[in-house]
């Protein structure tokens, strides 16, 4: 998506929130601050533009290539210094625009859930971390102990992300408030790997039409899947590769962050990024998967 399709979309939400949202600030709480040279379409997009351009670090990609080359585009460039104490101002209007635009995709009644670590410091320096005291915590993941957050997702077949959430570290997949805000309004089937596996969460999403799909373990018995789902269940790899792009492409994982709200700013701004991407990775299903959601047995 070029530089302007993106700053159009963007502006467009600016300018129908924006207004919506100063209707509800109390009174008290306005304040009168002294408007930037950058309005918050041009802010967002900057942000978003980062995260598209390959960039490692977000201090290199502002001035080697904003401050250079993207004068003609943002006449009223401010001073890097500036530009990252406006950053937090754009936050809610990100995830305002990040949760409406979720809405629109198509629910297709196929969906893939998982969740992965996002590191804020290497275990090293977690005695010295002061910008994420008492509000990262240590977690396990397959890959080992980390400390920082899990930014759970669920997907559907077309790679477009449905949901997400963000927990503290040490929170487990299988938390039922996390799985109910992540599966709200979804039904058909749910594939996820072998750390979701609950009688309990099962047993709430299949009373709802969501079914729950995972792998077993040895000591288990195949119980209510068929040879559909089993297919299925291999091309979990799905969201595991959206996953390795929105950390290794998207740069939602960093550890060098000096504030908290710049990082919850930096993974938005990167699931944004992931969802202008214009070829994202998907299933080529030529079956007609609704036939799967015909016939859903009645739970034991």
């Amino acid at each position: 998506m070029t530089l302007l399709k993106t700053f159009c979309e963007i502006d467009d939400f600016c300018n129908f929130f924006i207004p919506l949202m100063n209707e509800k600030i109390i009174g008290k709480c306005r304040r009168k601050v002294c408007k930037p040279g950058l309005c918050e379409s041009e802010i967002i997009t900057i942000l978003i533009s980062f995260h598209q351009s390959g960039y490692r670090n977000f201090k290199h990609f502002y001035k080697n290539y904003v401050l250079v080359y993207c004068r003609k585009e943002f006449p009223k460039l401010v001073s890097y210094n500036r530009f990252v104490e406006l950053m937090s101002s754009v936050l809610l209007i990100m995830i305002a625009y990040l949760n409406l635009s979720r809405k629109q995709y198509e629910k297709t009644n196929l969906y893939f859930i998982d969740s992965t670590r996002i590191k804020v410091c290497h275990n090293r320096r977690i005695y010295r971390n002061k910008v994420f005291a008492g509000i990262a915590k240590r977690g396990k993941s397959s890959m080992g102990w980390f400390f920082g957050f899990k930014l759970h997702l669920v997907v559907n077949e077309k790679g477009d992300l449905i949901s997400f959430f963000l927990t503290p570290g040490n929170v487990d997949d299988r938390n039922d408030q996390v799985i109910e805000k992540l599966t709200k309004g979804l039904i058909g089937l749910l594939f996820g790997d072998r750390g979701y596996i609950s009688k309990k969460i099962f047993k709430e999403l299949f009373e709802r039409g969501l079914k729950l799909v995972t792998g077993i373990k040895s000591n288990m018995k195949n119980k209510l899947m068929d040879i559909k789902e089993k297919i299925l269940l291999r091309k979990r790899s799905l969201i595991e590769t959206i996953n390795d792009q929105l950390k290794n492409i998207y740069q939602v994982e960093y550890t060098r962050h000096r504030s908290v709200k710049n990082f919850f700013v930096n993974i938005v701004s990167g699931l944004i990024a992931y969802k202008f991407q214009e070829k994202k990775p998907k299933l080529n299903l030529n079956l007609k998967w609704s036939e799967c959601f015909e016939k859903i047995p009645a739970v034991i």
